[in-house]
């Protein structure tokens, strides 16, 4: 059954973005040119952002709780980079179509060669991106399951919770602490207010997984390219067993030099859509680790310590794949100048000023970043887990002092 959804998914127009595409336009981050399900689409973003607003609405009657408290402002402050994802997605979406098409055309020449190494490269590739599409989707929804579950739970198996909540010594736990214009202390109100929570944790939890699987699958795509543009010109004169002329070598300079300029020009447009949203994740990031290590330091049940652990591991998950992988497009870019080294580049002097020219294009490297200040790589995701252990120790230095 599962390989059956998973094939269904698969686009033989996008071998290599399909499950990706579909997921954006499932989600509607990718909307439809049917105008009447663009405005649906468009009315449930709306009641997203709303529902964000309200988890904001809350803080002002939780205030006074610190555990509640850190609980709100870590899930709410998440919700709020998956607003502004979506927000910039659509608003950028002429932008993000161009790269996506740009992508899928790329990968669909490259599959038309015939070298058995360039295609093994793009099956690598496109193997591992499907992995990690799905195990992201799998980390994702397994957070979002708990989280809604976990009421269920603590009612059915604390004996102490249920007393408590019958005498009125402690009130329902929420799927998402928000605001809400009833009473949610009263059944109905409360499994009122469960329900919206529960449908904004799943659709927030299609958003994040939409967009973040599409960009990192995109990094893995930037890669790839580097990589076979790298071998590729390591063949521009041929081999030695089997050299090529003059004018065949004109035109696979002229061809490696055309794809590095629309790898470099799409890379910065891709860069310029994701960096502002880079930016304000780190900062949330740096919080949300923080503050999920201090609920897991002082929780007070297993059942609250699985989810904070589980919440942990997607945070740093989440955070990790985009620096690791941005890390590995800098570095092959970096490499990538290797490859007219590596031809026969000695054996036609006529061409040298040709050579020249796209070496001096391939130094041209592909970083991207978080905003104006730092790089999206390693060194700077340990730097924000060196901050967030920092803000952690902070915080419960001042709670042991209280």
């Amino acid at each position: 059954m599962i390989k059956c959804i998973l094939k269904k998914l698969e686009n033989p127009k996008r071998p290599l973005l399909g499950p990706n595409v579909k997921a954006l336009q499932f989600w509607g981050l990718l909307l439809p040119e049917n105008v009447t399900m663009k405005y649906v689409y468009i009315c449930l973003h709306i009641s997203i952002i709303y529902f964000t607003a309200t988890e904001y609405v809350d803080i002002w009657f939780i205030k006074s709780d610190m555990n509640m408290l850190l609980e709100n402002l870590k899930i709410t402050m998440l919700a709020s980079v998956s607003v502004i994802k979506v927000s910039t997605f659509l608003i950028w979406q002429t932008s993000w179509r161009d790269i996506i098409d740009y992508v899928t055309e790329a990968d669909l020449n490259q599959r038309k060669t015939t070298d058995e190494t360039n295609l093994t490269i793009i099956k690598k590739n496109t193997k591992y991106s499907r992995k990690i599409t799905y195990l992201y989707w799998s980390l994702m929804y397994t957070t979002v399951v708990i989280v809604m579950v976990q009421p269920i739970i603590k009612y059915v198996f604390s004996q102490t919770y249920r007393d408590n909540v019958k005498s009125g010594e402690e009130s329902y736990i929420q799927v998402v602490s928000s605001w809400v214009p009833f009473d949610k202390s009263k059944v109905i109100g409360y499994l009122g207010a469960c329900a919206f929570q529960s449908y904004a944790a799943i659709y927030g939890g299609g958003w994040i997984t939409s967009f973040d699987t599409n960009a990192i699958v995109t990094m893995v795509f930037f890669k790839g390219e580097l990589q076979l543009l790298r071998r590729d010109s390591a063949e521009i004169f041929g081999t030695e067993n089997n050299p090529v002329s003059r004018e065949e070598a004109e035109k696979r300079f002229k061809e490696c030099h055309s794809r590095h300029v629309n790898l470099i020009k799409y890379s910065r447009l891709f860069d310029s859509c994701l960096s502002p949203i880079m930016l304000f994740y780190m900062f949330v990031c740096s919080v949300m680790l923080c503050v999920t290590a201090y609920q897991i330091r002082f929780g007070t049940s297993l059942m609250q310590t699985i989810l904070q652990v589980e919440y942990l591991v997607f945070g740093v998950s989440q955070l990790f794949m985009y620096c690791w992988h941005s890390n590995d497009v800098m570095h092959i870019s970096q490499e990538v100048i290797h490859g007219p080294y590596e031809s026969r580049w000695w054996s036609q002097n006529a061409l040298r000023k040709d050579l020249v020219i796209i070496l001096g294009q391939y130094r041209k490297e592909i970083v991207f970043s978080a905003g104006p200040f730092t790089n999206l790589t390693l060194p700077t995701f340990i730097s924000i887990l060196k901050g967030a252990y920092s803000y952690y120790t902070l915080l419960t230095n001042s709670q042991s002092d209280i």
